[in-house]
């Protein structure tokens, strides 16, 4: 009579966003340069908008704000 081998399971894999999240640490660790989560271009806008008019809706100053606006939403995010 032949004897059955039972197979053991499989050592179960680190979910993907663990392991992205642990490569964006060392990266960061190693570099020095933060990955930065994407803003929506409608939060930019709508917060630029806002900025537009605190300054009594003067034109000329829309790449400043928008940037701004930017750095704003990206370190609310962090």
């Amino acid at each position: 009579m032949a004897e059955t081998i039972k197979k053991t399971k499989a050592p179960a894999k680190p979910k993907k966003t663990a392991v992205k999240k642990a490569v964006a640490e060392k990266t960061e660790a190693a570099t020095g340069i933060a990955i930065v989560k994407p803003v929506s271009p409608q939060e930019v806008a709508a917060l630029a908008h806002r900025f537009w008019a605190e300054r009594g809706y003067q034109h000329g100053q829309h790449v400043a704000d928008w940037f701004r606006a930017e750095q704003e939403l990206r370190n609310k995010a962090s």
